[in-house]
């Protein structure tokens, strides 16, 4: 589905990504972790087009990215959720939700994208006109991966997902997230400083440090590394 081939991206002198390849596969759970400043989020604004590249491949089902726009790269079915819980705080949860429905497919299914997205987030169905700016931290991080799914992604990409919240709303976010990916079968990428809890939800993972590839592998080959485990496990 996703291939990524020796990107390069910079900020300046700064090199970001070095030489980075991956491969996502249609139906995978893949994780990219690595400590801040490593390049993640990077990756993620590259794969959706809101950063420059230097050089290198990305392809997505068949699609050489480089020559498509943002615009163009969300109607062919990438969802990106950016780090922050970015939110439309002046508008409604609905609202929020239907900016989400941008394209033809998705307008025409939203009606069964939203019971799907209220059986997942409760909360959300319960105030469906409360303004998204008054809603608590872990209510609007799912207001923002509710956005992304009723565009009806073939990927969905999040970035942070746990930033800020607190351990039992975040772990609650994780098993949404998880859910999304069992039941659906949608092929989802997460970037993520809580190592322990990516690397249980991925089926593959690759750590980024300092804008490269340092290591792959399936969840089973990663957790048992002892580099990860003395990294970011604390073992």
């Amino acid at each position: 589905m996703l291939r990524i081939n020796q990107l390069n991206v910079s900020y300046g002198d700064i090199r970001a990504l070095a030489g980075v390849s991956l491969e996502v596969k249609a139906g995978a759970f893949v994780a990219i972790v690595g400590a801040n400043g490593a390049g993640k989020s990077t990756l993620f604004k590259a794969i959706s087009g809101t950063v420059p590249i230097l050089s290198g491949e990305l392809t997505f089902d068949g699609h050489d990215l480089s020559q498509i726009t943002p615009a163009v790269r969300a109607q062919l079915g990438i969802a990106h959720i950016p780090e922050g819980r970015q939110v439309f705080r002046s508008m409604t949860v609905l609202e929020n939700l239907e900016m989400g429905a941008q394209t033809l497919h998705a307008r025409q299914t939203f009606k069964a994208s939203l019971d799907q997205i209220y059986a997942l987030f409760p909360r959300l169905a319960e105030r469906p006109t409360q303004l998204a700016g008054t809603l608590s931290g872990g209510e609007q991080q799912m207001v923002a991966i509710a956005r992304g799914l009723a565009s009806k992604p073939k990927l969905l990409m999040l970035d942070e997902p746990s930033m800020g919240l607190a351990p039992a709303v975040a772990d609650a976010i994780f098993e949404c997230i998880e859910q999304v990916h069992s039941e659906n079968n949608m092929t989802v990428v997460l970037v993520e400083q809580r190592v322990a809890e990516a690397l249980h939800s991925c089926t593959y993972g690759y750590v980024l440090e300092s804008g490269r590839i340092a290591l792959e592998g399936t969840q089973d080959i990663l957790v048992s590394n002892p580099r990860i485990k003395q990294a970011y496990l604390g073992m």
